[in-house]
């Protein structure tokens, strides 16, 4: 494997940035400091006014394969993902078939092994009726992230609201437990009343009321219950609402939480009020709702209640966005631009460029208790990413890689630029070229 000897690079790592030589070596990062004297063939590569970033992991990714692969393939959002700095992924059950036995949870790893220009893992999926299998999955805590449900609206058969499924769960399995928090029965509710109050005239402005900001909360609450219970370990994925924020505590170090949060990068920017520029190119599950909420968000994220910056990438092809608001499905393809946003919000003055890498790279191996990645350590694996706060990457149809082939950035120049991503020490991506003839590694976890 090739060696690269980064010179002068602003290093962001653990709350500092220090300008260092950093030397990757088989896969890993052999050398960090001032100055370094390295031996062997390697390529230098001249750092000099830009940052080195631990590799984003990304905890929340639909990538649609198998069985959804008109939308995205595992290869293509991959790629996407290296593009944008993005260097690992957890991948999640819901495709078709859904990911609800053990050898369908395998054969998604084999995929993963050999198309996936990132590093990879994916959740087990949960139904009302797969306890029994779902349970097995603790003899593989170490090779596989978590579990999955969806307590709320799901794709395909993934819905679990039978409570003696989610009590065996809960009370049985070792594992980390993600969450989708909508309850059904509240956005069922709101549906039929919107129904009836504008007939087929619905629109995407009408989703943040439909599934509003009760149905997130009475979820999640339901969710935290179960995890006190039964100690289990909880992380919520995708908070939207300042209500939720009351379910999650500062006043510890994240190691030692049992129950954590995500919040998305579309939650951190868009507001409810952006729906009559995007319409169903936003809409998503939970829902984008008011300003107020982006607001409380910022600030649970900031004070650290809410842990982890992720994106829920999920792609539909623009012919299915097209169509009226209640045949759109839900979902945004955001994995190629979540860092370029967050380091656009660094510009604006609204986080550090360290907390960028805590929320995004840290603080995902930590909860997820990745082995040796998430940070820039002597030994651990080259996981990284230059970026150049001086440069610009405008957002164009031939620089979106998604399958898709579209982004709700298109049109935007975002303030900052990826210039390269190594992934285990291959750099996958460089000056808009990908190497693709290494393929990223299967993640693993402490026990």
């Amino acid at each position: 494997m090739q060696q690269y000897l980064i010179r002068n690079i602003a290093v962001v790592n653990e709350g500092k940035t220090t300008v260092q030589d950093v030397w990757i070596k088989d896969s890993r990062i052999a050398k960090m400091g001032p100055h370094l004297t390295v031996s062997g063939n390697y390529e230098e590569i001249n750092g000099e006014g830009k940052y080195l970033l631990p590799g984003v992991i990304d905890d929340q990714v639909h990538f649609r394969e198998p069985g959804l692969t008109e939308k995205a393939t595992i290869y293509t959002e991959a790629r996407a993902a290296v593009a944008g700095g993005t260097t690992s992924f957890m991948e999640m059950p819901n495709t078709k078939p859904a990911a609800l036995t053990q050898e369908l949870l395998e054969d998604k790893y084999d995929i993963g092994r050999q198309h996936s220009l990132a590093n990879y893992s994916f959740f087990m999926g949960v139904s009302n009726d797969n306890a029994e299998e779902v349970l097995k999955t603790n003899a593989k805590k170490d090779r596989v992230c978590g579990i999955k449900i969806f307590m709320g609206s799901s794709t395909g058969n993934m819905l679990v609201d039978n409570f003696l499924t989610l009590e065996k769960i809960f009370s049985e399995t070792e594992m980390l437990i993600a969450t989708h928090c909508e309850d059904e029965k509240i956005i069922r509710a709101n549906m039929e009343a919107f129904k009836q109050e504008k007939g087929d005239h619905l629109t995407a402005a009408d989703h943040p009321l439909i599934r509003n900001v009760e149905a997130c909360f009475e979820s999640s609450w339901t969710a935290v219950q179960f995890a006190k219970k039964h100690d289990s370990r909880l992380h919520i994925l995708h908070i939207s609402t300042a209500k939720e924020l009351q379910l999650f505590t500062n006043m510890m170090p994240l190691a030692q939480k049992r129950i954590t949060a995500e919040v998305c990068v579309h939650h951190l920017h868009f507001t409810a009020d952006d729906y009559k520029l995007y319409s169903n190119l936003i809409k998503c599950n939970p829902a984008i709702k008011a300003p107020e909420n982006k607001t409380a968000l910022w600030q649970g994220l900031l004070d650290d209640r809410l842990d982890v910056i992720a994106t829920d990438h999920a792609p539909h092809t623009w012919t299915e966005k097209q169509q009226p608001y209640q045949q759109a499905p839900s979902g945004v393809p955001l994995v190629q631009h979540s860092l370029l946003l967050m380091l656009e919000y660094v510009k604006k003055g609204a986080l550090s460029i360290e907390k960028v890498a805590e929320k995004m790279s840290h603080a995902p191996a930590i909860c997820f208790r990745i082995k040796e990645r998430g940070f820039l350590r002597e030994g651990y694996f080259a996981d990284c990413v230059i970026v150049d706060m001086q440069d610009k990457t405008p957002v164009a149809k031939e620089n979106i890689y998604y399958k898709c082939g579209w982004s709700p950035f298109e049109g935007h120049t975002f303030p900052a630029a990826i210039t390269h991503t190594f992934v285990s020490g291959h750099l996958a991506y460089a000056n808009g070229q990908f190497n693709e003839t290494t393929k990223g590694h299967r993640l693993h976890f402490e026990i």
